[in-house]
């Protein structure tokens, strides 16, 4: 049986440890509301001084991952390698594109790709020239494939299309192109006035349509000995930018009467003479070149001529000008090339 003072000492002991309890619980309390509190205060700072940060930047957006820093950087290491490649397309165009001859085993020329396309550029009404040029040396139906694939000679005719789309002018060209799949039909109306333009779009749709190594134009009232013009354009083969022809430089003519007038006459100077250029009877350019027009046609000027154009195309250009009198077609001659009718 326990004394009246043994039960007094517990009782006080009981108390005190309640108290400590209490004390403790409220302590933990408070110091919870004080962690709580300063962890919302570091994410209301951390968040304002992101904001600052886009507002100062002006990203707009916060900060990125790590794998996104490295997906940026990628990027921009293929950025770098597509300007490299632009570069390497830009020079390669400047240079043309130019590719040497392939050689056979036993050292000929390989006939894998033409030797030439020769352009003869026609117009309404001249279907008499175009039947005698197709009797005289340009052949047709087999005539015309045999000369392709023995000698590497493609020919076409050249011409546009008539003022009023569809009329009879050009149902008598189809009609004519369906008997003899000889002609290269542009997509222009056919003028005189639009002759420069003409001979620029036969270039470079020739260019698009066969690898060749040289390509010619060719008026339709000119004979053309194919087996000289083949003769001629194997020995220049070695040469990647050439422009061949009968070169002359003749007067330029102010007079809007005058036959051969040049609207823009007063760009040649005080002495009024075109730059050399060749004859437009018939000239020849190397692949490389009608692959430049063909790049280039929307920049390229023309003039009033088709032969004073396509010499102003290559006069800022690295290229081989190559005077042959057997292209001046106004004399025949032994060895000639081409010859007026």
């Amino acid at each position: 049986m326990q004394s009246k003072g043994s039960s007094s000492m517990v009782s006080s002991m009981v108390f005190r440890t309640r108290i400590s309890s209490l004390l403790i619980s409220m302590f933990a309390t408070f110091a919870s509301f004080y962690v709580a509190g300063r962890l919302w205060q570091d994410a209301e700072n951390r968040v304002y001084l992101i904001k600052e940060l886009d507002r100062i930047t002006g990203l707009g957006q916060s900060a990125i991952s790590v794998d996104d820093t490295l997906k940026i950087i990628a990027c921009r290491e293929q950025h770098k390698k597509l300007s490299a490649l632009e570069m390497d397309l830009a020079a390669a165009r400047q240079e043309g594109f130019t590719s040497k001859p392939s050689l056979d085993t036993d050292g000929a020329v390989s006939r894998r790709r033409p030797l030439v396309v020769i352009g003869v550029l026609t117009r309404f009404g001249r279907k008499n020239n175009r039947d005698a040029i197709r009797k005289a040396w340009m052949g047709s139906g087999a005539t015309l494939k045999k000369l392709e694939n023995e000698k590497g000679i493609v020919s076409r005719f050249v011409i546009g299309r008539s003022a009023n789309r569809g009329d009879s002018l050009d149902r008598s060209i189809d009609n004519e192109n369906r008997q003899t799949n000889d002609f290269i039909i542009l997509d222009q109306v056919e003028a005189p006035g639009e002759l420069p333009k003409k001979a620029e779009m036969f270039f470079a749709l020739a260019a698009d349509r066969w690898d060749a190594e040289f390509y010619a134009k060719v008026n339709d009232d000119v004979y053309v000995n194919i087996d000289a013009l083949g003769a001629t354009l194997t020995s220049h083969m070695d040469k990647p930018r050439v422009y061949i022809g009968c070169m002359k430089s003749g007067e330029v003519f102010s007079e809007p009467s005058h036959k051969w007038y040049e609207p823009d006459w007063w760009k040649f100077g005080d002495k009024k003479s075109y730059f050399r250029h060749a004859s437009g009877e018939m000239y020849v350019i190397s692949g490389a070149l009608a692959k430049f027009i063909s790049i280039n046609r929307s920049l390229l000027r023309n003039y009033a001529h088709d032969d004073v154009s396509a010499g102003s195309w290559f006069l800022g250009l690295e290229v081989k000008y190559v005077d042959e009198g057997k292209f001046c077609c106004s004399s025949w001659s032994t060895g000639a090339i081409c010859s007026g009718v």
